[in-house]
């Protein structure tokens, strides 16, 4: 458990050390996968509490936010290692996923935006904590020499995953005539 609580933290304080600790270790594939779910059910929580999602909201929303994350990581993945990948970019999906798992630890403070006074303010303030982790992660995972690489990457496959996530919620909220 410490180990977990160490690289959890290590995530959370964007330390390079972690996120490469993280990539090596083959046994760290279900922590990571344990992180993504606490992101996204800190998610759910407050989407449930500001009344933005009914009783079964909570896991739509928790599906919804796993769906996010799940289209994210792929065009990362795509991105990362296909489009932009310097000449010593040497990993695999597992080393990056892993990585990418571990940075979703600052989505765990999703759960603070239940509260609505507070809501834009963590929405905005936990995202941006999330795209910078996952930007480490990424640097480190992809083995880039330059943190801009890795920002481009992460942004790019953010903006795309944020109109992927638009279409297909939009062709399920369509009004029924």
């Amino acid at each position: 458990m410490t180990l977990f609580l160490r690289r959890f933290i290590g995530a959370l304080m964007l330390d390079a050390g972690a996120y490469e600790d993280i990539e090596a270790d083959r046994g760290a594939g279900a922590s990571a996968v344990f992180v993504i779910a606490l992101a996204c059910a800190a998610g759910a929580f407050a989407a449930r509490s500001l009344s933005v999602a009914g009783s079964p909201g909570f896991a739509i929303a928790m599906a919804m936010m796993l769906g996010w994350w799940i289209v994210w990581a792929m065009l990362i993945t795509a991105i990362g290692t296909r489009l932009l990948p310097e000449p010593q970019t040497r990993s695999n999906p597992s080393e990056l996923l892993r990585s990418i798992g571990f940075a979703a630890a600052p989505g765990t403070f999703f759960a603070l935006a239940a509260m609505p006074a507070a809501a834009p303010f963590v929405y905005t303030l936990v995202s941006l904590w999330m795209i910078a982790a996952t930007v480490v992660a990424v640097r480190q995972a992809l083995d880039y020499t330059t943190t801009w690489r890795a920002v481009a990457v992460c942004v790019i496959a953010w903006l795309l995953s944020f109109g992927v996530i638009a279409a297909i919620s939009t062709v399920f909220t369509r009004p029924v005539s």
